[in-house]
């Protein structure tokens, strides 16, 4: 059992109770309702919040649900309806928590979550996507999952909505407004800051300080192999490696008659958890561990879509790149684009650094900008730009320290039978 439907499991318990103390128990009534009030609240204000912090993730859900049912004609619409959901789930979530208006938003409440669960009983069957996407990245559930929790959560909005005409408050009409008022104005600077820089919270796999090298590399495998060889003359058995082999004595070498060999496993081999994760060049010629767990500080400039990319910063990545090459430091482009369009564009901007293709909805995973900027260092995600804030060259010079420490810090965490 997962243990997020454990959690639902626990909450289906909790509502369950919940709502037997509103049916047979007229004295818990009234905190029955602020239970499940709170509750909702707090589950809503959590679930627009994710996705604010991430509108372009959103954007991207509302793409795969418009593939998956034959609807690409709304594909366009994919980033307002984004900004639309969680606008209304957080202040839906927010109204609820400071009981603003509850008798108008639990009808609200009601209708939305109706809507909700018809759609992930017909996700959890059908299976057109694999994650609703109802907490963005932040926690990734399966339709099922997904499914289950609505229900729950439906048990609540049941008690909150048969109990609307007992809430009462006592604010007068305008200080309502004026909390629901604040309570729109955070969301939307949220998510427009967060839409022109990046995420205030990462959610995603390339989030600063992770070792991603482990997730995008092949752990390889690593043996001990022995090299068995028989004396034809005496019969005397030796054991050799491929360096101690005495292949250049040809005279006893010619006595020896191989037998066997004896493989020991040290490190099993491990395809990468994220698979879908390839950086090629035009020949098909794989570079992960090249780009992705060089040693030394290594940029890579994220190009989901070339015909889309803000062309007007490139003649300062382009400088960028040239103070890079004076001190060694590796600079290269990841783009989901093909090579011709590739091409055409390097000319156009008149990009000189190597350019490689990703798959781009991996590449969407990385840093949530058009273009983007990530720098690495032995596997691990130091930084993350997105092109408005992309930095001097001299803000990475002086940025260095910190990202030594950041460095020692994720060498110092790992267990000593690891470092062995």
């Amino acid at each position: 059992m997962s243990s997020i439907l454990l959690v639902i499991i626990i909450f289906g318990c909790i509502a369950f109770i919940d709502f037997l103390m509103y049916a047979f128990t007229k004295r818990m009534q009234r905190f029955s309702i602020l239970l499940a009030r709170i509750i909702l609240g707090l589950v809503f204000i959590f679930s627009g919040f994710v996705k604010a912090v991430d509108l372009l993730g959103s954007m991207y859900k509302f793409n795969d649900y418009f593939l998956a049912f034959g609807m690409e004609w709304l594909m366009p619409a994919s980033l307002f309806l984004g900004f639309l959901l969680f606008c209304s789930e957080f202040l839906i979530g927010f109204c609820f928590l400071f009981n603003i208006k509850i008798r108008f938003f639990s009808w609200i409440m009601l209708l939305y979550m109706v809507f909700f669960t018809i759609l992930t009983i017909v996700l959890a069957i059908f299976n057109p996507v694999s994650d609703c996407g109802c907490f963005g990245d932040a926690i990734i559930m399966t339709n099922w999952e997904t499914f289950f929790k609505n229900v729950v959560l439906m048990i609540f909005v049941l008690v909150v909505f048969a109990g609307r005409k007992k809430i009462t408050n006592r604010f007068p009409a305008v200080t309502q407004y004026g909390i629901m008022f604040i309570g729109l104005t955070i969301i939307l600077w949220l998510s427009i800051y967060c839409y022109r820089h990046l995420p205030l919270i990462d959610f995603m796999h390339w989030k600063v300080g992770t070792k991603i090298s482990e997730k995008v590399v092949d752990t390889p495998e690593i043996a001990d192999i022995k090299l068995i060889y028989k004396h034809k003359v005496t019969g005397e058995m030796f054991e050799y490696t491929s360096k101690t082999l005495p292949w250049q004595d040809t005279s006893f070498f010619n006595k020896l008659e191989f037998v066997d060999q004896k493989k020991t496993v040290l490190q099993e081999y491990k395809p990468a958890p994220i698979h879908d994760f390839m950086i090629d060049d035009v020949d098909k010629v794989n570079h992960n561990v090249e780009l992705i767990s060089n040693q030394c500080y290594q940029f890579l400039l994220v190009i989901y879509d070339i015909t889309k990319t803000e062309e007007t910063v490139y003649p300062r990545i382009n400088e960028f790149y040239e103070t890079c090459l004076k001190d060694t430091i590796g600079f290269a482009a990841l783009c989901g684009s093909d090579f011709q369009t590739i091409d055409y564009f390097r000319h156009e901007v008149k990009a000189d650094y190597e350019f490689y293709t990703v798959d781009e909805t991996a590449l969407k995973s990385v840093v949530r900008s058009n273009p983007g900027l990530i720098l690495l260092k032995e596997g691990v995600v130091l930084d993350k730009w997105a092109w408005r804030d992309f930095p001097e060259y001299k803000e990475f010079k002086e940025k260095i320290p910190g990202y030594e420490k950041l460095l020692l810090e994720k060498k110092s965490a790992i267990p000593e039978k690891e470092k062995k």
